[in-house]
């Protein structure tokens, strides 16, 4: 057509987004150090193109979503929050080494969808290794197969064939501008799939990441939060990537960074992990006891002095939260607590409060409500060379680069209205799975 636009043509990249916003829419190893990780570790080749769509359809609620994990205590919390969200569907998980090992991540992640019912969902083996230093693992925070003293059947649902990387190109060619990335765990994932795709940034409806320490301390080195410290320089790609698409189209969407400045304002105490068990249908006997570990009910069940208890723990446990009756007749409210149990023994030796931060799932609650968080837009970099800043989020808040902002950072949570929610959705989810 000539003076005008032809309205059989697809619509454009930019016109997609611009849609979206009128509408009011907001919504891939083993470690061998300084060999840099391949990015097809196997998966068959995708095709170049975006896969048929039809571009005129409109979004749905639910809010489409991958999840990419490295499954821990928190990323497990936060799989059972997704499962318990009537506004979230999971399109597919991939799973990324961080926490533990990528073998071990794989298993707990299809072993904790089975345990919520969700055996459905796909789950993409992912990177098992950063992209250029060795891979480092943390089971003394997450216990020694990451899911802390809980234990769990084999999952009885085979893996994807389609990694990690693929799968996350995959989804974006084949519904462009309708799927939103949440990234749990390091960015490895990502950084292979944007050497697959650059033009992902366009592809996606929005990435969420919890990673990074902006204005606080790290918490693996003094500079470092655990994600960026595992892969610093898939960290440094990923970013890099955004605002290089930022700066050709300011209409893409500014990933939204939750960092330890935010995510270290969720806690959730053993009181919480009660009032969770009364919403599941627990007998207030046993949820009356997950409360107050330290109590004489509590010191009455740890040395068996309470009458028709099938099994008795050691007294000198008795301050220990634990499962009981009909807690651990639940068996999602019983990985619950036996997970967490491990959380918050290593949060009261090193953090000073029998208790847990819980990052992810507070990162999955965001996501589904952006309310629930301030932000700031912010130009960020990520120091991958070594010293004291290895792993260190460099965030411009004065905007001395002059470089324009890439990443909306979390400023301010409103932690109490997340842990609420989380009661109510895990409790209601461990309900229905009874």
């Amino acid at each position: 057509m000539v003076g005008g636009s032809d309205p059989s043509a697809p619509p454009s990249e930019r016109e997609l987004r611009e849609r979206k916003l009128r509408e009011g829419e907001r919504r891939e190893g083993k470690p061998r150090e300084g060999k840099p990780l391949a990015v097809d570790p196997g998966a068959e080749p995708l095709p170049e193109e975006p896969l048929a769509v039809d571009p005129g359809a409109a979004l749905a609620d639910p809010l489409p979503v991958i999840l990419d994990l490295d499954t821990g205590i928190d990323d497990a919390l936060a799989l059972l929050y997704a499962c318990g969200s009537p506004d979230i569907d999971i399109i597919a998980v991939t799973c990324v080494a961080g926490n533990v090992g990528a073998d071990q991540v794989e298993r707990n992640t299809r072993a904790v969808l089975e345990l919520a019912g969700r055996g459905d969902i796909s789950v993409s083996p992912g990177a098992d290794r950063p992209l250029v230093k060795a891979l480092e693992t943390t089971e003394e925070t997450h216990g020694p197969h990451g899911i802390g003293h809980a234990v769990l059947p084999d999952p009885g649902r085979d893996l994807d064939q389609l990694g990690g990387a693929h799968r996350i190109v995959e989804t974006a060619r084949r519904r462009p501008g309708e799927v939103h990335l949440i990234t749990l765990g390091p960015m490895t994932n990502l950084a292979l799939a944007l050497a697959i795709e650059p033009r992902l940034p366009f592809l996606l409806r929005g990435w969420t990441f919890m990673a990074g320490a902006f204005r606080v301390p790290g918490n693996t080195t003094p500079t470092s939060e655990w994600n960026i410290h595992v892969d610093p320089d898939a960290a440094k790609a990923c970013l890099a990537a955004w605002g290089a698409a930022l700066a050709e189209d300011p209409a893409v969407p500014l990933p939204v960074g939750m960092g330890l400045d935010v995510t270290e304002g969720a806690r959730i105490l053993p009181a919480d992990v009660a009032r969770l068990a009364r919403r599941a249908g627990a007998r207030e006997k046993d949820a009356a006891v997950l409360a107050a570990p330290g109590s004489p009910e509590a010191q009455m069940l740890a040395s068996g002095s309470v009458g028709q208890m099938e099994s008795a723990e050691p007294a000198e446990s008795a301050h220990q939260m634990r499962a009981t009756g009909s807690v651990a007749a639940n068996a999602a409210l019983r990985f619950i607590v036996d997970s967490l149990r491990f959380y918050f023994e290593f949060h009261a030796t090193y953090d000073g409060f029998y208790g847990a931060f819980i990052h992810d799932p507070f990162v999955v609650a965001a996501t589904l409500d952006p309310s629930l968080v301030t932000t700031q837009p912010v130009f960020v970099d990520v120091e991958s060379g070594p010293g004291l800043a290895h792993g260190m989020t460099v965030a411009d808040w004065r905007g001395i680069t002059g470089a324009q902002p890439n990443v909306a950072v979390a400023v301010r949570g409103d932690a109490a209205t997340f842990v609420e929610r989380l009661v109510d959705r895990v409790g209601g989810l461990a309900a229905q799975t009874a």
